[in-house]
């Protein structure tokens, strides 16, 4: 069980990453803070849910979805931290709504770009 939920944990992190670096994007450049701009975060932001658009679209699922429950299949009790984190992640929905959701995230974070381009920063 404690693999699994660590499976689970990344997985959570991952979706925290895709979908909380864009309002703190906005926010961060709002707040004239530098991190926001930086190539690396942008660019590896950017990948993260082009990554998840790309599985959506030729219908793969999650490798840490298929981890995660392989290395459930062993183990019968469900913990705490699958509860609560599967409550948050995962969602009764169609794939086609999923995937839809997924390419107008991806929109959004692609135009993110335009409305706060990545710059590096000087280091002086």
């Amino acid at each position: 069980m404690l693999l699994a939920d660590i499976v689970l944990v990344v997985h959570f992190l991952y979706v925290l990453f895709v979908v909380g670096s864009l309002p703190v994007i906005w926010v961060g450049a709002w707040l004239k803070m530098m991190f926001v701009t930086s190539p690396w975060f942008r660019y590896l932001h950017l990948a993260a849910i082009l990554f998840v658009v790309v599985e959506s679209l030729f219908g793969v699922v999650c490798p840490l979805t298929v981890w995660e429950n392989s290395l459930r299949q062993i183990e019968m009790d469900s913990s705490f931290i699958q509860r609560w984190l599967h409550f948050i992640i995962f969602y009764n929905v169609s794939e086609a709504i999923l995937t839809v959701v997924y390419c107008l995230f991806a929109g959004l974070v692609a135009m993110t770009f335009k409305w706060v381009p990545p710059r590096r920063i000087k280091v002086d």
